[in-house]
């Protein structure tokens, strides 16, 4: 089969396309014929070589998602067939021709979306799923501040804020991005080349803070976010794009219950990959059936392109998420 191949550390040119054995099927698992997968911050930083995936991954072929059909089944494997469109979650080995996976992190593609619609679900929406609801408990009422609101986390994210009935304040350096995030259903925006995002909040919220921050940016914005929080207010790490080191005021953390989690996907236990797939299934998907939810897409290329793709996100140029036509 095609996949791409990270041929040394380095940047997007480092990245060919060739020919690697098919991936066969262990008992419980399901082999996928690929047809789209998708671009996270982490292909880059494996392509960089700073981000190996687990053991037993191929470390040469980066990517986290996939849509596809399903070409052939594991011994015990009863919720997929073969022919079956299915999505979901990979450690790694997506940019290719066909993956396989657990079926147990398989998710049916909602009927009325396309591959490529479906390949810009799984991570940046279970990401955000997890966060805000399952770890943040985000609800009606409460408030959020959602840092790079234009990027795939930050539009999954805007959207399923808006389901929650929760208020979001969405900050970029984009003003285009964050007028098509009004468009998706953002409360407030504010552009951070303007104007201090601190500021801005705490108008906003009438010097009150916000109950969550999800933050992609780390060290840059550390002190800031602590200042927009309201008392036992939670600030959620997925990201350190601005850096992994800051000075932080414990004082203002103890004095007003704060607190601040790191969270990521991809190096989880197995089993509860599964029960966040699975409560996703019973809660989130039923949403792009209906329409309610939209998986954002800026472009797609195709497979033999995914430098051409990196270097495009590294520009930050993409509202949304990135495809790769396989």
């Amino acid at each position: 089969m095609r996949a791409v191949l990270i041929q040394e550390p380095g940047g997007p040119e480092v990245l060919r396309l060739g020919e690697v054995p098919d991936p066969a099927p262990a008992p419980g698992e399901i082999l996928v014929r690929v047809r789209a997968t998708a671009l996270n911050r982490a292909d880059l930083l494996q392509r960089q070589g700073l981000y190996p995936p687990p053991p037993g991954v191929p470390p040469q072929i980066p990517g986290l998602e996939f849509a596809g059909c399903v070409e052939a089944a594991g011994a015990a494997v009863t919720a997929f067939q073969p022919g079956q469109r299915v999505m979901g979650l990979l450690p790694g080995a997506g940019y290719a021709e066909k993956v396989v996976t657990l079926e147990r992190l398989a998710l049916p593609l909602p009927d009325g979306l396309s591959f490529q619609e479906a390949a810009a679900i799984p991570e940046v929406f279970l990401t955000a799923f997890d966060a805000l609801e399952l770890q943040g408990g985000l609800g009606p009422g409460q408030t959020l501040l959602l840092h790079g609101a234009g990027s795939g986390v930050g539009t999954a994210a805007l959207q399923l804020c808006r389901l929650t009935g929760a208020t979001s304040i969405g900050t970029s350096r984009s003003r285009t991005k964050l007028d098509r995030c009004l468009e998706l259903g953002l409360d407030h925006a504010v552009l951070t080349q303007r104007e201090d995002f601190r500021d801005a909040v705490l108008e906003l919220t009438g010097g009150s803070g916000v109950d969550l921050i999800l933050d992609m940016v780390g060290a840059a914005y550390l002190e800031q976010n602590l200042s927009c929080l309201a008392p036992r207010g939670l600030l959620i790490l997925i990201g350190l794009l601005g850096g992994p080191s800051a000075p932080i005021d414990l004082s203002r953390i103890l004095k007003q219950s704060l607190r601040i989690r790191g969270t990521v996907l991809r190096p989880r236990p197995v089993e509860e990959k599964i029960r966040l797939n699975q409560k996703f299934r019973r809660r989130i998907l039923p949403s792009f059936q209906n329409g309610v939810l939209t998986p954002i897409i800026d472009r797609v290329f195709p497979l033999e392109q995914a430098a051409e793709a990196h270097s495009f996100m590294e520009r930050n140029r993409n509202f949304g998420k990135i495809v790769l036509a396989v």
